[in-house]
């Protein structure tokens, strides 16, 4: 695929030529950003603004680009400094989803295969790799902690983590999180050697066809593995141990401006976030066996095939209804700041009652839809821990911000196996549209008073 990331490089380029030509001063988050690096690039390593939540790694990567490249470090090359990533991010993410569909990747580093082509190009990476943020250097880094984890190289996966964490301080989790995907894999599939003594075996049935009882059976043996998958962690420990330190050394996870970023019990950002995957990743989910109808036979299944599933769904929906009520928050960011796409969908939608009752379902639906494509072919831990580390990312969380989204939802959709070639079209058809559409009102549709609209 070659002329496909022929392709997809030429574009970029060309589009980062047009963003600096309108957008030539630096915008939203950027006048924080932007001076902050400047001051790294003079040297001056003791300045740093209070209103900058995240660590130095953006900055400390256009140091290292300006030394390396003799850039200069103005607003145009800063902003070559996230476009970069986003175009290392094809051959990286190649190799993260053929190791989830067991293929072997192309050993030309130039010819990224189709579909991670097409995922780089997802809306929120694709737009903030023009912008001077940190997100699709963070995503880079942390994709390539997994594919390195998953190649048993746990030396390189910490260090690639740490590098990670450096971009935005809560990649500690994925970091965490290649560790354990990596050890899943490895349990499932070794093997010991003829006439040896059987490995100890942790439960872990296909994901399809497990029930709650194989997840007592899970529980029960993994005392017996923990000893077979310890040893791959004391890299990651380290890791863990660096950033234990810095929490007690800052007071706390964010940096700067600790006032208006709190941590705070936000329970319905998971159901926002499987409706937003969905909302951006329907063309993957109907690929699978049976299309669309068949995806739909399936979810209504899960949700009402028996009197049983039935009783768990309104039960679920009763629980969610009350972590609605009790833990929905109206961040000030989000209500007054008109330039952002959520303030238009949280005052239009979730404002309204009983709007936010009445989805639900929709989101019950869309985790069920999730649930059956990427556990075609995996164990039921495969599936389910990305969902799990998910919690630790996104509860403490009170914004409704898409760039929180980003790592996850890649990782989930680099595990769909088998998409075939018409939906991988219709997939990149259905970005381009959305990138075409959100590049356009951000480029050439500012208005008096608000300024630019964006993500």
């Amino acid at each position: 695929m070659a002329t496909a990331y022929t392709i997809f490089v030429g574009i970029s380029i060309s589009l980062l030529k047009e963003f600096n030509s309108v957008v030539s001063e630096p915008y939203m988050d950027e006048p924080f950003h932007i001076p902050q690096a400047q001051a790294y690039c003079r040297g001056e390593f003791d300045v740093w603004d209070p209103k900058i939540t995240t660590p130095p790694g953006l900055y400390i990567l256009s140091l290292v680009l300006k030394k390396a490249f003799m850039l200069k470090c103005n607003v145009p090359m800063l902003r070559l400094t996230t476009m970069l990533p986003l175009l290392a991010l094809p051959p990286v993410l190649t190799r993260l989803m053929c190791y989830h569909q067991r293929e072997r990747p192309s050993s030309r580093i130039l010819s990224p295969n189709l579909d991670a082509i097409i995922l780089s190009g997802f809306p929120i990476a694709w737009f903030f790799g023009f912008l001077y943020y940190t997100e699709v250097p963070s995503l880079l880094f942390v994709a390539g902690t997994v594919v390195a984890a998953m190649q048993n190289k746990h030396w390189l996966a910490s260090l690639l983590g740490l590098i990670s964490c450096t971009f935005r301080q809560t990649n500690v989790i994925w970091v965490l999180y290649a560790y354990a995907s990596s050890q899943l894999m490895y349990l499932r599939f070794r093997r010991a050697p003829p006439g040896a003594k059987p490995f100890n075996q942790l439960h872990d049935p296909p994901a399809l066809s497990a029930s709650p009882g194989d997840l007592v059976q899970t529980v029960s043996s993994a005392p017996k593995i923990l000893v077979d998958i310890l040893p791959a962690f004391v890299p990651y420990v380290l890791v863990v141990a660096l950033f234990g330190a810095f929490v007690v050394w800052n007071g706390g996870i964010v940096l700067g401006d600790k006032s208006n970023h709190i941590p705070s019990l936000h329970i319905p950002q998971i159901y926002y976030f499987f409706a937003f995957s969905v909302a951006f990743g329907w063309p993957v989910l109907i690929s699978g066996e049976g299309g669309i109808l068949g995806l739909l036979r399936e979810v209504q299944a899960r949700m009402f095939g028996t009197k049983l599933r039935i009783s768990v769904t309104v039960l679920t929906c009763a629980i969610m209804a009350v972590t609605v009520n009790l833990f929905t928050i109206h961040h000030p960011f989000l209500l007054s700041d008109n330039r952002h796409y959520t303030f238009y969908i949280w005052h239009r939608i979730y404002m309204r009652y009983p709007a936010p009752y009445l989805l639900i379902p929709i989101y019950i639906a869309c985790a069920w839809a999730w649930f059956l494509r990427v556990g075609a072919q995996q164990t039921i831990l495969q599936t389910l821990l990305l969902p799990l580390f998910l919690l630790p990312t996104l509860l403490p969380t009170p914004l409704l911000e898409p760039r929180y989204f980003l790592i996850p939802y890649v990782l989930l959709r680099s595990q769909v196996p088998k998409v075939p070639t018409w939906s991988l079209v219709l997939e990149g058809g259905w970005y381009a549209a959305i990138n075409a559409a959100t590049m356009w009102v951000f480029l050439y549709m500012p208005r008096e008073g608000v300024g630019r609209f964006m993500w």
